[in-house]
């Protein structure tokens, strides 16, 4: 089996930026601001994407480097060489479940962006006008939110084909491989992307004030919603001292950085052992930050603004509700608008792709190595897992059941209990001397001296009040919510049993990827006797 590997660095920063620039940056990281203060809540966010998000990427920049010089490029197999235990293998299963999981609704998610792009270039979109009843209808009817099973009822799968071209277009990427697929495709998309990007974003700032007879609502005002620091009826220190908006900044990191998902120990795992991972691991930081703070910032909230008034900031909708029925609106509204909703959408689907195909290497990667076959085969696995994994989401997708379930789960829960092992080993178990030797080998920057004191207490400290406070309100649940477990443990009173059939799921595709561990950890020990035998 040759040996896969990046050809260049900028291909390796390309794709881990891929990875992680994606929906969140475009439309989760402007709602979330302006839920939570506008401009001021910047400040807990680079508070999280100093403490946590830069360490956290070190450390798996550095740990991925340290398994793939051992031969290993999967997280199971990563964490047995770290624990140098095959307990560990079990450990990193963590790291190739939360990505596929993800994948089976992202992909999904994936295919309402080309299928939106699609809408717009022909013409469909604009004739629903700026009515918002007509767009949600349409997104409902496309993603079948109203019913289960809607979207294979006669007449209600029109989202079906796009999704084929999308599971046809990552399998056919990942198959190609690190090099000539996830490089070559990053290579491009990246910088297309960015362009989109830059064309979308001159038409929002120079809209100036559309509506005469609505002056209040300009463009600078719509920016001053996401960059003022104070918003009318708040404070500075109201928003600083909610746990709520330190929570929303460090889980956006996460989701903005593709940090605590195992996808960085995969990618990291291609570099050669001299390979900087210091200063790429920044640059990557760097350009992730960029999108999210800088493009998706000043996009889609000034948009909304200008077209629909304030409203839609002072109460802004969820990611999807902003993305899908609000920003359409906005697009109908616009001059030219069909082109730049076109646009803005494609470029979704772009950072859609690139975040996708991050999400099935470390499967692949694990099936590779652990049962010791092929490209062909563990695509070809990981194609139909991930394929009744999708149909089981969009069968469930009335009110996003499956979708919500699955997505609680993967990136609320284990990703903070994937990133707080990561940071705790790196700093107590492998020993913060050791881990800035590992970090700082082929560096090409000069590493801060106060990093072994943030990487060794800050930032586990950090980590696990927010986890503490999460779990608090998330699990325990209120009277007029109940917490996560309560909802797994009870059945719905009409209605397939979504929560629990979702659990089923996530503990099924577990249960297998347990299973290949315990092959890799056969196959790992014979190879182990077999080099120490003279």
């Amino acid at each position: 089996m040759a040996k896969d590997s990046w050809t260049t660095r900028v291909g390796v920063i390309l794709a881990v930026t891929g990875s992680a620039v994606g929906l969140g940056n475009f439309l989760r990281f402007p709602g979330e601001a302006v839920k939570h203060g506008g401009g001021v809540f910047l400040i807990p966010y680079l508070v999280a994407f100093l403490i946590v998000g830069i360490p956290l990427a070190w450390v798996e920049w550095s740990l991925g480097r340290y398994g793939g010089t051992r031969g290993h490029h999967s997280a199971p197999g990563i964490f047995r060489s770290l624990f140098r235990h095959r307990s560990g293998s079990y450990v990193g299963i963590l790291g190739t479940l939360m990505p596929v999981m993800i994948y089976t609704y992202y992909v999904f998610v994936e295919a309402w962006c080309l299928a939106y792009a699609w809408d717009f270039l022909t013409g469909r979109m604009a004739s629903l006008g700026g009515s918002g009843e007509e767009v949600q209808a349409h997104f409902f009817g496309l993603v079948g939110a109203t019913d289960h099973g809607s979207v294979f009822a006669a007449g209600g799968g029109r989202i079906l084909p796009f999704v084929a071209i999308c599971f046809v277009l990552n399998f056919a990427l990942i198959y190609r491989g690190v090099a000539k697929g996830i490089e070559v495709f990053c290579n491009i998309a990246m910088p297309l992307l960015v362009v989109c990007a830059g064309v979308v974003l001159v038409r929002v700032l120079t809209l100036g004030t559309p509506d005469p007879d609505l002056p209040e609502q300009s463009v600078i005002n719509g920016l001053g919603y996401m960059w003022n620091p104070v918003q009318p009826g708040t404070t500075i220190w109201a928003t600083l001292g909610s746990p709520d908006a330190w929570l929303a900044a460090t889980g956006q990191v996460f989701f903005s950085l593709s940090v605590g998902f195992g996808l960085i120990l995969t990618y990291a795992s291609y570099l050669k052992e001299k390979d900087d991972v210091a200063l790429s691991s920044l640059t990557a930081c760097a350009g992730d930050g960029f999108s999210a703070v800088v493009l998706g910032g000043m996009i889609a909230i000034p948009a909304a603004f200008v077209f629909l008034g304030p409203a839609v900031v002072e109460d802004p909708p969820g990611t999807f509700g902003m993305g899908f029925i609000a920003l359409p609106q906005v697009f109908n509204l616009m001059p030219l608008g069909q082109f730049f909703g076109f646009l803005f959408f494609f470029l979704l689907f772009l950072a859609a792709v690139t975040s996708s195909l991050s999400m099935l290497q470390p499967s692949i990667a694990f099936l590779e190595e652990a049962l010791g076959i092929g490209r062909k085969p563990s695509v070809a696995i990981l194609g139909f897992i991930t394929l009744a994994g999708s149909m089981f989401v969009i069968w469930f997708s009335r009110g996003f059941g499956a979708l919500d379930t699955i997505d609680w789960w993967m990136a609320n829960f284990f990703i903070f209990i994937m990133a707080t092992l990561q940071i705790i080993y790196f700093g107590w178990i492998l020993g913060v001397g050791e881990g800035m030797k590992e970090l700082a080998r082929g560096a090409e920057i000069r590493l801060p001296a106060f990093l072994p004191f943030v990487l060794k207490y800050v930032s586990p400290t950090f980590l696990l009040l927010v986890f503490g406070y999460w779990a608090y309100r998330e699990i325990g649940g209120t009277e007029d919510k109940p917490g996560r477990f309560a909802q797994l443990l009870s059945l719905p009173e009409e209605g397939p049993p979504v929560v629990q059939l979702s659990v089923g799921l996530i503990a099924l595709v577990a249960a297998f990827f347990a299973f290949v561990a315990a092959a890799g950890n056969r196959r790992w020990d014979r190879a182990a006797i077999k080099e120490t035998t003279p």
